[in-house]
């Protein structure tokens, strides 16, 4: 299967080098399950749910009528189609797999308690925008500041040099997919910090604090982002209080 994909950008830097093996792997005719599961025996590490050892399985594995999440929790197995969407979803689990077990346990647990409901409510909506297009961000604490306040001019301009003290790790499966196929301008991460997402319960994710970020203006990631006109674009880097863009890549399974 030949797909239009770059694998260079620096948002993909923390997925190797398992992103480049799987992708060989597949490219080569393997289902997208088997190429993670061989990047999962290659990496050594036992990746554990409550279930026992995690694994990708074909998506016919996931019986009709049962919740995506719950079968994940009650099977350790994470069905997985042919597609781009789901193979970053594999490689996040392989490089995030303490982030995607509490995630996966939150959506669990909901599930049990109240069933699939026509609307996911507060908590999985937000568990599944972040799992969809969510980052973590250690920084400095003006970084911070100005991503908080959607000072855009202050995040990306004042203190654009202490973008080399930061770390920005996208996590969001859909979003990493549009980045890799079709970046674009207004794509944007719902940011939260690095050092507490672990530790957040269900009414901390319920209250969604998500910080938007339009990843391509973080410093080295685009080359037009070094002139600062490029900022200036009011749809994407829209102030605070004002409607904020929706350039998210969410996709979610039902």
């Amino acid at each position: 299967m030949s797909l239009p994909i770059d694998l260079t950008g620096p948002w993909l830097a923390p997925l190797q080098p398992a992103l480049a093996a799987a992708w060989a792997a597949w490219q080569a005719g393997a289902p997208v399950a088997a190429a993670l599961n061989a990047q999962r025996l290659a990496d050594g590490a036992v990746m554990r749910l409550d279930a026992g050892p995690l694994q990708f399985v074909p998506q016919t594995a996931l019986p009709d009528g049962e919740a995506y999440e719950a079968f994940i929790h009650r099977s350790a197995s994470v069905p997985t189609r042919d597609n781009p969407h789901d193979f970053f979803n594999g490689l996040v689990w392989l490089s995030q797999p303490a982030l995607k077990r509490r995630l996966n346990a939150l959506q669990a647990a909901a599930l049990a308690r109240n069933g699939v409901q026509p609307r996911r409510g507060p908590l999985r909506d937000a568990l599944t925008l972040f799992d969809e297009n969510g980052a973590l961000l250690q920084a400095p604490p003006p970084l911070w500041q100005a991503l908080r306040q959607r000072d855009w001019n202050a995040l990306f301009i004042t203190h654009r040099p202490l973008w080399a003290e930061a770390r920005l790790t996208l996590v969001g499966h859909a979003l990493l997919e549009q980045l890799a196929t079709a970046p674009r301008k207004p794509l944007t991460a719902h940011v939260l910090p690095a050092e507490a997402v672990l530790a957040m319960d269900e009414a901390a994710w319920a209250a969604k604090p998500f910080s938007p970020l339009p990843v391509l203006g973080v410093p080295g990631w685009w080359p037009a982002n070094a002139d600062p006109v490029f900022y200036a674009d009011v749809a994407v880097f829209r102030p605070a209080g004002s409607l904020r863009s929706t350039g998210s890549a969410r996709r979610c399974r039902s």
